[in-house]
């Protein structure tokens, strides 16, 4: 069985300037909820509190579920997905480099944002999706992972991929005017990308009802269209900003 686990997400890779990214978050916790076999690949995780940063947090595995602690909250659960996510068809880099140029910075809810944020100074991911073309409720960008995400051999970290799968399924719909935030997520990856090639990440919006939107998102090769991960993703619309 999984052991109970401490760690902390440190402060780099916030969402909200005062929590971290949810994609991030949800990757961290399925990553120890499958290192030590407590569960299969195929993870979902919810988001119950917004997860703080640079502050012990303790995982603690309850059968074929786990639960994130800070403190006395329960602030994320972990439980195997239901199969792997519905695969979303790619779109060209060319289409996906169209689309970035879309992409508006103006009242942007969280611009400091590890993921997509257009203040983050250094070391985000710069995802900047937007609307493709002929194709409602689709957003696409590139995405050149810097080695600064990746270890030693140049492969990115799976949590950096949950949280690449993040942000885009957010532009599906319009935070500016809608602010949203991740309430849970499902991801599967087949293949860890590499720093220094270029990708692209596609989302579109699936559902939407009163306050929560379902989207699926995808990263993919640039070069030759090969799937390497796909997520699917509830969002909760928040009334204030976090």
């Amino acid at each position: 069985m999984t052991a109970i686990s401490t760690f902390s997400i440190a402060s780099a890779f916030n969402g909200p300037p005062a929590s971290a990214n949810g994609g991030y978050a949800c990757g961290r916790l399925a990553e120890l909820a499958t290192a030590g076999g407590q569960l299969t690949a195929s993870v979902a995780v919810s988001l119950h509190l917004p997860v703080p940063m640079d502050t012990p947090l303790t995982y603690r595995p309850a059968g074929k579920r786990g639960h994130a602690w800070h403190g006395e909250d329960v602030i994320a659960s972990v439980t195997g997905g239901n199969g792997p996510p519905p695969v979303l068809e790619p779109v060209s880099a060319a289409e996906a480099k169209a689309a970035q140029g879309s992409f508006t910075s103006v009242g942007h809810p969280f611009p400091t944002c590890f993921v997509c944020g257009p203040e983050r100074a250094e070391g985000g991911l710069a995802l900047r999706p937007g609307g493709v073309e002929g194709k409602p409720g689709t957003v696409a960008c590139l995405w050149t992972p810097t080695p600064e995400l990746a270890d030693e051999r140049g492969v990115v970290l799976p949590e950096i991929v949950w949280s690449a799968l993040d942000c885009p399924g957010g532009w599906t719909t319009d935070p500016v005017q809608r602010p949203q935030l991740l309430g849970r997520m499902s991801a599967q990856i087949t293949e860890l990308p590499l720093s220094g090639v270029e990708y692209v990440v596609v989302g579109r919006l699936e559902h939407r009802e009163e306050r929560t939107t379902t989207n699926l998102t995808a990263l993919y090769d640039a070069a030759g269209g090969r799937l390497l991960a796909h997520a699917s993703a509830q969002w909760i619309a928040i009334d204030t900003n976090v």
